[in-house]
């Protein structure tokens, strides 16, 4: 990262007991980032920010989060980005809308320059650059995969290049003051 600078992400968490499950199976597949990145749905994928606009930012998360009324997210089967990416990923059932317009408004902050090389699809990445055959089993492994849960925050998080991903800060969605 250039000096000045930080590493942001914004994302869901998913909820126990299905997200050590998944983060679990990510690891199985023999995908490295499931010991740094724990199973989420993304709105923000990793950006790099100008470190003085981090408070804007921040401001800008409270207000995308007070105009979002909670929901639910239904994760069920499995999709992949191939042969475009070598990902394999749980698909959202249920949630996908709200996430498009979360996702939507935190990359219309000041200071945040999104990478727009692939159209935002929410999903929960469980296997990616692993081999191919590592790729098939874990899609027939989680096939079935299904898990409902309420959505009632979303959290920034930061990388200084090394480690996990740290948690920042967690957003209430509307309702949940």
């Amino acid at each position: 990262m250039a000096e000045g600078t930080t590493r942001i992400g914004v994302a869901i968490d998913i909820p126990e007991p299905w997200g050590s499950e998944l983060t679990r199976r990510r690891g199985e597949a023999g995908d490295p980032q499931a010991a740094y990145t724990p199973a989420h749905v993304t709105l923000l994928g990793p950006t790099e920010i100008f470190s003085e606009a981090l408070p804007a930012i921040e401001k800008h998360l409270e207000a995308v989060a007070s105009a979002q009324d909670p929901f639910t997210i239904h994760l069920r089967g499995t999709g992949t980005f191939r042969p475009i990416t070598e990902v394999v990923f749980v698909t959202l059932a249920v949630g996908i809308s709200e996430c498009e317009l979360l996702a939507g408004a935190i990359a219309a902050a000041d200071g945040i320059h999104r990478d727009t090389r692939f159209p935002y699809h929410p999903h929960v990445t469980v296997a990616q650059d692993v081999p191919s055959d590592a790729l098939d089993a874990v899609f027939d492994d989680l096939a079935g995969f299904s898990a409902r849960f309420d959505v009632g925050s979303f959290t920034l998080f930061s990388h200084g290049g090394e480690g996990p991903w740290q948690r920042r800060r967690d957003y209430p969605l509307g309702g949940l003051r």
